[in-house]
């Protein structure tokens, strides 16, 4: 059974508290942590110092819910090779909240091909920073899991990535809404990424004639959700399925108190129309 989280981008004025009542009331499996309180390079917050971790998962475990993957900022675009290893050191900074709080994973970006530079050399640099995190994570019970975002949003662009990895403990988030918003590529699922599939971003967005981006709230928009469940449903996918409502970098869009629920009502739905 696929379970449901949302990441905290839909509500980054509130505190882990609000956030976890929210989950519980609204009906929610679990929470993606990305920002909280405004913060989002989360170890410097209180409860995710190292010696509050514990009673913080304990927290957590005793509403009933869990953490479903904790989001970083890190990419490994970059050519310079000391901009990388800042960003694989701040990796391993959020593995030790999502360590300690027992989430599965820490999310990372590809993320874009810069200026001078071709799709062949940054992908290069994205896969050796990959298995370098990967290598130090192995006795942490924490994964790495690439999210299909920027010029690699595309699960053409990202498969090559994963099969030069060729490691298990490299994941997969599927943000289909962003190759569509970019190309209107409807959700395509390659045999390549299967196995690597871990975590999947759910949101819902309208297109102008122009190609600007309009997110809407959950099934009010354009993208096409058939598509992305009977993908989901032939590779039998039971992990979860997390609502991004990215208020943190829109701050136009309704308020979580609005998307939140709506987002629950819009997938209790989906669930009846499918028994």
């Amino acid at each position: 059974m696929m379970q449901t989280s949302f990441s905290t981008l839909a509500c980054p004025d509130w505190s882990l508290s609000q956030a976890l009542e929210a989950a519980v009331n609204y009906g929610f499996d679990g929470v993606e942590l990305r920002v909280i309180s405004r913060e989002l390079d989360l170890w410097k917050l209180p409860e995710f110092q190292p010696n509050s971790l514990a009673l913080t998962r304990r927290h957590i475990g005793g509403l009933g819910l869990q953490i479903s993957c904790v989001g970083s900022s890190a990419r490994f675009d970059s050519p310079d090779l000391q901009e990388r290893q800042k960003n694989v050191d701040s990796v391993l900074r959020v593995a030790e909240v999502a360590a300690g709080l027992g989430a599965p994973a820490v999310r990372v970006f590809p993320d874009r091909i810069r200026s001078g530079y071709n799709y062949v050399q940054t992908a290069g640099w994205i896969v050796e920073s990959l298995v370098g995190v990967a290598e130090k994570l192995e006795s942490s019970g924490v994964q790495v899991w690439l999210e299909t975002h920027g010029d690699f949003a595309t699960e053409t662009a990202v498969s090559t990535i994963l099969q030069a990895v060729n490691r298990t403990d490299v994941g997969l988030i599927w943000d289909p809404a962003n190759a569509f918003s970019q190309n209107n590529e409807p959700p395509l699922f390659l045999p390549e990424v299967q196995t690597h599939l871990r975590h999947v971003h759910v949101k819902d967005l309208e297109l102008s004639g122009t190609g600007d981006v309009k997110y809407v709230l959950t099934g009010e928009g354009e993208f096409p959700f058939d598509a992305l469940f009977a993908a989901l449903e032939a590779v039998r996918y039971q992990r979860f399925v997390s609502f991004e409502w990215e208020k943190h970098w829109h701050p136009e869009l309704a308020p979580p108190e609005v998307a939140l629920p709506h987002f629950m009502k819009w997938w209790k739905h989906r669930k009846v129309e499918a028994c």
